[in-house]
């Protein structure tokens, strides 16, 4: 089996689902709460796990009530955790994420032990990592972290895939363009290129300046729009799955688990991405985050009624 490394965050997420957010001094009820495990860097480790990857975790958790709880999360789904490390005297990640009924959402996320990944972190893992081959970074660590496991990733002939989430301009450029896959959602790719991406056809600009800088493939999620492939392979679209959204937080995450996945065992972009898109569409039919992510007889029943074979 091919071995994925994700490195990145972990949080718990306190979800709250609400109908409108509060005025500014207002307070209001709310019909429902869930507490779960997340933090993107942990939502696409357990996605990947769940589809039957082998995936190795480089992560920090808290000296709280949250640790436990985390690591265990981990070890349900088979995720290799000896690089998993607590922070003494330090909280967990949090995220606030309120869901309303439309089923958008606004998502709050305090780093806690995520911002004491470090460096060192990595060079610990070395050995760990060099028997992996795909490693998954995302933006709720540092950004010297970031940018020291793209370097250690071109160094040892690891393709690395960097998802720019939360979003963040003044990303370094040098270190984009030793990128094998760059995958953000349409305002990451506006904030990275500096320029306007409003619909697939101002993405796809956008995404060939990347290209251009030396990124070897970039894919825009486009939500329910599908995914734009822009890169060594061409260009080309994966058309969005229709389904009845109820909460699409942790979506963009399961697009970049499934994809890590099906990549490593294929090696096929379109392929992997078709899977991607329609498993981030199976997610949002279900509540959460991780909870919403199907495993692979449930994602088997669902591609089989709603992706037709040309697709896949």
């Amino acid at each position: 089996m091919s071995k994925i490394a994700v490195i990145g965050s972990n949080m718990v997420d306190l979800i709250t689902y609400i109908d409108r957010m509060p005025l500014q001094g207002e307070t209001l009820e709310a019909p429902g709460f869930a507490m779960g495990c997340g933090g993107k860097g942990a939502n696409q480790a357990v996605a990947a796990a769940k589809l039957g990857a082998e995936v190795l975790m480089v992560s920090k958790v808290g000296d709280d009530v949250f640790a436990d709880n985390t690591l265990a999360n981990f070890q349900l789904f088979g995720i290799d955790t000896q690089h998993v490390t607590r922070v003494p005297g330090v909280s967990s990640g949090v995220a606030p994420i309120f869901v309303q009924s439309d089923s958008h959402n606004s998502i709050l996320i305090i780093k806690g032990a995520n911002a004491h990944l470090k460096p060192a972190d990595i060079d610990a893992a070395s050995a760990a990592l060099r028997d992996c081959v795909l490693m998954v970074v995302q933006l709720e660590i540092e950004l010297e972290t970031v940018y020291h496991a793209i370097e250690f990733g071109k160094l040892h002939g690891i393709p690395v895939l960097l998802n720019p989430a939360p979003a963040l301009a003044g990303l370094s450029r040098t270190h984009l363009a030793k990128l094998d896959f760059l995958i953000p959602n349409e305002n990451e790719l506006a904030l990275i290129s500096g320029q306007p991406v409003t619909s697939p056809e101002s993405a796809l600009s956008a995404a060939r300046l990347l290209v251009a800088d030396g990124i070897r493939h970039v894919i825009v999620t486009l939500g329910e729009k599908g995914a734009l492939y822009v890169g060594e392979e061409g260009e080309f679209r994966v058309n969005g799955q229709v389904v009845a959204a109820l909460d699409t937080t942790g979506a963009g995450d399961a697009f970049i688990g499934c994809f890590a996945h099906h990549w490593t065992q294929t090696r096929d972009i379109k392929h992997a991405m078709t899977l991607a898109v329609a498993y981030s569409a199976c997610s949002v039919t279900g509540r959460g985050t991780q909870t919403s992510y199907p495993d692979t007889l449930r994602f088997a029943e669902f591609v089989q009624s709603h992706v037709s074979e040309r697709q896949a």
